[in-house]
């Protein structure tokens, strides 16, 4: 591949296989989780957690419920040597708060049509720094919950709910929302419908209302006040916007 980062959108549906490519790959799930098996390491890429896959190193991906990653492929000139070491030697790296940012601005840039590749260019060395600015920590205890409440964000969740399936108290589940992710559990649960919402009304033409339902607002009043709220504009000029912007690149 050309010596430029490349950036597509991808849904893994089932076993793809055993594959190796000549470029290292990062796999950035938005939605859903992907397990992988790199060399013998075996993990779960989601919302808490990406994935490395060096160059001509062997792996298979597996999706077992509906998903959606940003895939990165980067030429090994454009990765520094320690950086190759240090995220080959852990491949499943946990993310960031900048990493989360950073990744959810591309998903929006590119559900809006404007991703550029000037733009990708700036945006992987800092992703790349985002992804090793900390030592490796532990699995998070907040992977399993996350992943539950993507699949589900239609559920009427609450503290209790997310931090019984961590077996933990709700201070606790807190603490660890604001160390891990710097926000509560209420306000990364509202990103989250808000985040899948914009997805859907930008990839159909499903009717707003059951959008609403579907991501778990109460009705399309309710959507739109957040909406309106979070973003300064409502499902339907979203929907138009970005239909007069084109089709997502990748």
């Amino acid at each position: 591949m050309a010596p430029h980062p490349h950036l597509s959108v991808r849904s893994y549906d089932g076993d793809t296989g055993s594959d190796r490519h000549e470029y290292a790959q990062i796999v950035l799930p938005v939605r859903g989780l992907v397990s992988l098996d790199i060399d013998g390491r075996e993990g779960r890429a989601g919302a808490a957690m990406a994935a490395f896959v060096a160059q001509d190193t062997r792996h298979t991906t597996v999706g077992e419920v509906p998903n959606r990653s940003l895939i990165v492929d980067l030429d090994a000139s454009l990765l520094p040597g320690n950086i190759t070491s240090r995220l080959a030697e852990r491949p499943f790296v946990p993310m960031t708060p900048a990493a989360m940012a950073l990744v959810e601005y591309m998903r929006i840039t590119l559900d809006e049509g404007r991703q550029t590749p000037e733009a990708l260019s700036l945006w992987v060395p800092l992703l790349l720094d985002a992804l090793t600015r900390e030592a490796p920590r532990p699995v998070s205890r907040l992977a399993r919950i996350l992943g539950d409440v993507e699949n589900a964000p239609h559920q009427p969740w609450t503290a209790a709910d997310m931090a019984a399936r961590g077996a933990m108290s709700v201070s606790r589940l807190h603490e660890l929302f604001r160390s891990e992710l710097d926000t509560t559990p209420r306000a990364w649960l509202a990103n989250l419908r808000l985040r899948r919402a914009s997805e859907q009304l930008v990839r159909g033409d499903e009717a707003i209302a059951r959008i609403a339902t579907a991501c778990g607002f109460a009705d399309q009043s309710t959507l739109t006040r957040a909406m309106r709220d979070a973003m300064g504009i409502t499902p339907a000029a979203y929907r138009r916007r970005h239909r007069e912007n084109g089709p997502e690149n990748g």
